[in-house]
Parts: structure tokens; sequence; C-alpha cells
């Protein structure tokens, strides 16, 4: 039996695709739990509708994305945090304090997998991050001091 795939199903194939599969299988796992559909004529034309929609989408948020990478390139963004006397934080900065602080400072919304973050920073100083969204890149500088 033909069924397009709604969601990605692990060893049968990703979304969107259109995959023969013994009918068993379709009509007592795949349509049942909404991972597919039967691959009727009318369902493959909405599909080639429905490509055509997440294509468009996607290219919109790339487009989005460099832009807002555009922005962030070579700007300095400054974040205040509670130390001891020796300059090491009593919170560890991640990817999500980072982002709230572009929001409210920036204006800008990231994503957390945008930005290249081995581990939480720990300690003040001035630190150089990557943000990498799709194929385009760019850093800015990160400045982490004491509170006073």
């Amino acid at each position: 039996m033909k069924v397009i795939l709604l969601q990605d199903v692990a060893k049968v194939g990703k979304k969107y695709n259109i995959k023969n599969v013994s009918d068993g299988f379709a009509l007592n796992s795949l349509i049942p739990k909404k991972l597919a559909k039967m691959a009727t004529a009318q369902a493959i034309n909405e599909l080639e509708i429905l490509k055509e929609k997440n294509q468009m989408e996607i290219q919109q948020q790339e487009e989005l994305a460099e832009k807002d990478i555009q922005m962030i390139n070579e700007t300095e963004l400054i974040i205040s945090t509670k130390t001891d006397d020796k300059g090491h934080l009593f919170a560890g900065i991640d990817k999500n304090l980072i982002i709230a602080n572009f929001k409210d400072q920036k204006a800008v919304n990231l994503d957390p997998n945008s930005i290249v973050l081995e581990k939480p920073i720990k300690e003040i100083g001035e630190y150089e991050i990557i943000v990498k969204v799709g194929k385009s890149s760019g850093k800015f500088k990160l400045s982490v001091i004491a509170e006073k």
C-alpha cells in the first residue's frame, strides 16, 4: 500500500515521502497513529502544495535569520552577574541567558541551537561567540562583568 508520511518514521522514511509499505503496517500502525495517510491522487496533489508552502516558509526563515546575523555581527553584548572575589561566576552563562539578553538589549530573536557554545561561561572577561543559522554565520563579543 502506498502511503504519504506525515511525520518522520524510523526505518520507513522522512516527512512528506511517499512510501510503499505492507497493508497491515499501514492499516494497523501508521494510519491510526496519524503518522501517514493513504496516497490517493488528491492526497498527492495536496502533498505537492504542502511541500511548496513548506519550502517557502523555510526560505523566509533563512532570510530573517540572515538579517538577524547581519545585525549581530561585530556587536557587543554586556552581561553583568554576581561573582566571587576571584572573578568566578556563581551561575554559569549559557545559551538561554545569552538569548534573553539579546532580546532585552538588541531586540533580536535567536534560536538557542544557533549559538555555538561548548560549555557555559563561568568567569568574567570578554568572549567571542559564534552564531550559525543555516548556511550563514557571524560572531559577536560578549563581555561578562561583575555586578556592583
